[in-house]
């Protein structure tokens, strides 16, 4: 059954089609990266904004040097301690690279993924793929192949389930081109993680991006990772708080859904009230799924306890915090 499945993505993603595929991130929507025609279809299929680029994946370091222009010493010692893994490295692009994958800049996002599936079809397939998140654009990451078909299933002629993912939010991507190196997304591998193996890397800059401007890397943009519920990231100490909050609001409990890690709601007039544990790795592996699980409820908001200012959990701030923009 799994080479089988290797076997049909693989002749999809030949014939200029677009698969979505399981990563230990999230579903990714994949295509031949070096298809200018096939990645366009994935801007299509998604509604994808054309300055947003999209990440490259590859079987290897060897695969990721060909499509880079410069594979420098840091590089390689970040893809030795991280790879495969949820680490994305932003470096100049090579010149097979087609420039709708970078949205026309000069730098590309390059990652190994560690799930055996996406793994099998690069290596059977011979060529990277370009894939973000299997979703419509700005809407919620897909964590299982029945979130992708929620989504996209008219539009696309294979999904494959590869089981839940295992990481659960994006990867990190760190920039090499600049000096430091610095975090233009931050996730799982955080920044002090990297400065073990790379001392002069650097944390997420605050910045604004706008709308229109060619980005060095997708998830930049403020809002995004967006449930269709409204989003509120609260912070409380009792039940009697949390509804003075929402009263504030003009919300109304019962049209709430409470998504908590320490201070759980303990009575009753909620909409309901999930509990994921006050773990950061746990959280996110749990985070999106519970987001759509919130929306095909029909919540009307969606109130998640804010995470804990520590570094495993800026990722999981960063998606909560452009998924509640306005």
């Amino acid at each position: 059954m799994f080479k089988e499945a290797v076997r049909r993505a693989v002749e999809l993603l030949q014939a200029g089609e677009v698969v979505a595929l399981p990563t230990e991130t999230v579903y990714g929507l994949a295509a031949n990266a070096l298809d200018a025609q096939a990645v366009g279809r994935i801007y299509e299929v998604k509604g994808r904004p054309a300055h947003n680029p999209i990440i490259v994946h590859v079987s290897g370091c060897e695969m990721a040097q060909t499509c880079v222009r410069a594979w420098t010493v840091v590089a390689d010692r970040l893809a030795r301690a991280f790879w495969p893994g949820p680490l994305t490295l932003v470096l100049p692009k090579a010149p097979i690279i087609p420039e709708i994958v970078t949205a026309g800049g000069d730098t590309v996002g390059v990652r190994w993924p560690s799930h055996p599936f996406i793994q099998a079809v690069i290596r059977e397939g011979g060529f990277p793929l370009a894939a973000p998140s299997a979703n419509l654009s700005n809407h919620l990451s897909p964590t299982s192949a029945e979130h992708v078909r929620r989504q996209l299933g008219g539009r696309i002629r294979l999904v494959v389930d590869g089981g839940s993912s295992q990481v659960g939010i994006e990867s990190t991507v760190l920039d090499l081109t600049m000096s430091p190196p610095r975090v233009l997304r931050p996730g799982m591998i955080h920044e002090e993680s990297l400065a073990a193996v790379v001392p002069e890397v650097r944390g997420q800059k605050p910045e604004v991006s706008s709308q229109s401007q060619t980005l060095r890397s997708p998830g930049m943009l403020n809002k995004h990772y967006a449930p269709k519920a409204r989003l509120l990231v609260l912070n409380w100490a009792d039940d009697a708080q949390l509804k003075q909050k929402l009263a504030a609001r003009r919300l109304e409990p019962s049209n709430v859904h409470v998504v908590a890690h320490t201070r759980i709601p303990l009575g009753g007039g909620f909409g309901g009230v999930s509990v994921i544990p006050h773990d950061a790795a746990a959280f996110a592996r749990a985070l999106y799924a519970e987001l759509h699980r919130c929306d095909e409820h029909g919540a009307a908001c969606i109130v998640v306890e804010a995470p804990p200012e520590a570094p495993a959990w800026r990722g999981i701030a960063d998606r909560l915090r452009r998924a509640a923009a306005t």
